[in-house]
């Protein structure tokens, strides 16, 4: 828990990339330790479900076994979509569900349905061993929510632990422009003590945003941490250094391992 780290981030600025929606968590854990946070979301996430292919899942919601979740996002809009269609949880039947991590089975658990798989390290391929280490997959049904830049990894997996895996994507994750935005022109004029990267997809969008949020000259060029092994190998792949990482995949080890990092020595 962030309140057991006898640290603080009092007058440290600190920039976070998530999108709008995923900030306040992050900014409510830097704000706890005094931080000052800029809120770059270099990415926008919306709903985007093909009609048909959900109006197919939903009829047979009661014969798959598995219903795995790899986001928050992915429960919100599956869920936005179920209650349209259903009026009662029972429609889910004898469904049992999986999740990447916290904030994830937090999403399912406020729907008042229990978690049975979720895995330590909060991956894909995590995930996957997880499911797979049940012995529950040979010949199972299994939905797989997802999104548009999800990974295969998931799915290719379960399919060799002799799965029968479909897949629904119920949103879309996009760059956005951040070129007009006054905390981006702070950011550019005054620099940061860090900038924190959540996924790859925004270690992509700030890349591919290089112009407008170019350094001052005298700007504080900021320490840049990864939530994990997933966004780190994007950041090097693309030439950005790593100057402290989360020892464990989530916000809370983001947040200790950036603390540490900044804490005088």
């Amino acid at each position: 828990m962030i309140a057991s780290i006898p640290l603080s981030l009092s007058g440290r600025r600190i920039a976070v990339t998530r999108t709008r929606e995923q900030t306040s968590e992050l900014a409510g854990k830097l704000i706890s330790l005094s931080a000052h946070v800029l809120e770059l979301p270099l990415l926008v996430v919306s709903k985007e479900v093909d009609k048909q292919l959900l109006a197919d899942v939903l009829l047979e919601l009661g014969t798959y076994d598995w219903i795995v979740f790899t986001s928050a996002n992915g429960v919100r809009f599956f869920f936005e979509e179920f209650h349209r269609v259903f009026d009662d949880i029972r429609a889910l039947g004898l469904l049992r569900f999986a999740a990447v991590g916290e904030a994830t089975t937090r999403a399912i658990t406020a729907q008042h349905l229990h978690v049975e798989c979720q895995p330590k390290d909060a991956t894909a391929e995590g995930l996957a061993d997880e499911l797979v280490a049940t012995g529950s997959l040979e010949h199972a049904k299994v939905l797989v929510i997802t999104g548009n830049l999800n990974r295969d990894t998931l799915v290719k997996k379960l399919e060799e632990a002799r799965a029968i895996v479909d897949r629904l994507q119920v949103y879309k994750t996009e760059k956005t422009d951040l070129t007009a935005d006054p905390v981006a022109a702070d950011f550019r004029a005054q620099g940061a003590d860090a900038i924190l990267f959540a996924s790859s997809s925004a270690v992509q969008s700030f890349v591919d945003q290089a112009a407008a949020l170019k350094l001052a000259k005298n700007a504080k060029r900021p320490l840049a941490g990864s939530i994990g092994q997933q966004t780190s190998e994007t950041m090097k792949k693309v030439g950005m250094p790593i100057d402290f990482e989360a020892k464990t995949p989530g916000l809370d080890a983001l947040v200790e391992a950036l603390a540490k990092k900044l804490s005088p020595r």
